[in-house]
């Protein structure tokens, strides 16, 4: 058993103790805001070229990634205006509105929504037992999600995504890939743990949390967006880099002070042993420059 399954036997166990016997419904409903007391260098200002750490990926994954180039955003007008897909949607910069539709038979939940404001990325989920689509069904940003009761926690499994990327730097994440995800209220604060499981550039599972707090007074307004030919460089030209030819990537290596192989990711980089086999000292760790007493561009941080 990997360690991953391991970390994953043991919280399943811990939930189910947790979790009362019956099904317990709790209203997610509200206008909500994300807290980013988790990896907040990577979800506000976004992350670091090159920074794969703490990825399961493989080396078809590390390849695209290495490819990437964030022109790309600005050249190619398909790019400009695309919404997040759901399971990049929780980690990235927008506050939520979730609203439930009841059986009016029964006066259970029969459908949440939610809606978050980059770009109105609006996601349904079913709770009335349907089944999912066959696997030649259309693809989507918000996917198809369905969910069940485990006492008073809230478990959403969601398939069909269209591909998008892991990691706001150019990590992939395939359109095989399926979204696992553990909704937890405690009051004004909502908990999402989420599990992507993607069989194309991930060897194990990536499990991460996001969490949000309530705003009674917040108002969603509507992002519009309008396609622009940003950079003078033609049509169909796609920045990219070559193998081999990218400049950038030890930039991050070299910025906070990691050995370089540790940026590469892999699963090994999730796990707190890993810590054992970097050569880090104090004198490669004085080096950092970025974000180095802060988690993010609006804390204080010292930048070069």
């Amino acid at each position: 058993m990997t360690r991953a399954a391991r970390t994953l036997a043991w919280a399943s166990l811990l939930i189910a103790a947790a979790a009362p016997s019956a099904a317990q419904e709790i209203d997610f409903s509200g206008s909500w805001v994300p807290v980013y007391h988790e990896d907040g260098p990577e979800r506000l200002p976004g992350p670091e070229l090159a920074d794969y750490l703490g990825l399961p990926i493989n080396d078809a994954a590390r390849l695209r990634a290495d490819s990437y180039d964030a022109d790309r955003i600005s050249a190619v007008s398909e790019y400009q205006c695309r919404q997040h897909a759901a399971d990049y949607g929780n980690r990235g910069l927008a506050n939520m509105r979730i609203t439930t539709d009841y059986d009016p038979a029964g006066q259970r939940m029969s459908t949440i929504h939610t809606r978050i404001n980059f770009h109105d990325a609006e996601r349904t989920i079913h709770l009335d037992g349907r089944p999912h689509p066959s696997a030649d069904a259309p693809h989507s940003w918000s996917g198809f999600s369905t969910a069940t009761w485990m006492g008073n926690m809230l478990r959403v499994r969601t398939t069909h995504l269209k591909a998008y990327y892991i990691r706001r730097n150019g990590v992939p994440a395939s359109d095989r890939r399926t979204l696992t995800e553990y909704w937890v209220r405690h009051g004004d604060l909502l908990t999402i743990v989420s599990i992507i499981d993607d069989p194309v550039f991930l060897t194990e599972r990536l499990v991460r949390s996001q969490s949000w707090t309530l705003d009674a007074g917040q108002r969603l307004g509507s992002n519009w967006c309008d396609y622009a030919a940003e950079l003078p460089l033609g049509e169909g030209v796609v920045p990219h880099w070559l193998p081999g030819t990218n400049p950038y990537l030890k930039e991050f290596s070299e910025w906070y002070g990691i050995p370089f192989e540790a940026t590469r990711g892999g699963a090994e980089t999730m796990y707190p042993e890993y810590r054992d086999k970097l050569k880090q000292t104090f004198s490669t760790l004085d080096r950092c420059g970025r974000y180095c007493t802060c988690f993010n561009a609006n804390a204080g941080c010292n930048l070069r």
